[in-house]
């Protein structure tokens, strides 16, 4: 096969424009993944992870008042406002998985009252297998035109 420059420039492009968007869908499954890891730390204690605390357990008062609303022992699941709270934005080759909840910073680094309790940096530091493997199928599939990725069950990587 022979190229002449202008097709030979052509076709890098593609390939550019190609890697671009497997690289956009691998980040975005990979948000998507510790997403869903945050929001399933949320509602039962959590060991140390990697640099991150175990959860201490709940103050009696902090419980008496999870007993009225019917809720028992659950840390940081009473309503399910942070829960609703923990999302993803990917744009421009970044990521962010992050709350909208002013309460989940206490939570995540803890106040001089609230012990912390972090869901966000451990589901990362969890995830990074799981990552490192939908962005290595994303690599894979830019570079070779397939769609291994888009076959793959991420929750399931």
């Amino acid at each position: 096969m022979e190229f002449d420059l202008a097709s030979l420039a052509v076709h890098l492009i593609e390939v550019e424009l190609s890697v671009m968007r497997k690289a956009e869908t691998a980040l975005e499954k990979s948000a998507e993944v510790i997403e869903k890891a945050a929001k399933a730390e949320l509602g039962h204690y959590q060991p140390a992870t990697g640099p991150f605390p175990a959860w201490p357990d709940l103050a009696p008062s902090t419980l008496a008042q999870h007993a009225a609303v019917g809720v028992g022992d659950s840390p940081l699941l009473v309503h399910g406002a942070l829960y609703g709270s923990i999302q993803r934005e990917v744009r421009d080759g970044e990521a962010v998985i992050g709350s909208t909840s002013d309460i989940a910073q206490h939570q995540e680094f803890g106040t001089e009252k609230i012990p912390p309790r972090p869901f966000i940096g451990p589901a990362e530091y969890a995830s990074r297998p799981k990552v490192e493997k939908i962005m290595r199928l994303g690599l894979v599939d830019a570079l070779t035109g397939g769609n291994a990725l888009s076959h793959h069950d991420v929750t399931r990587i």
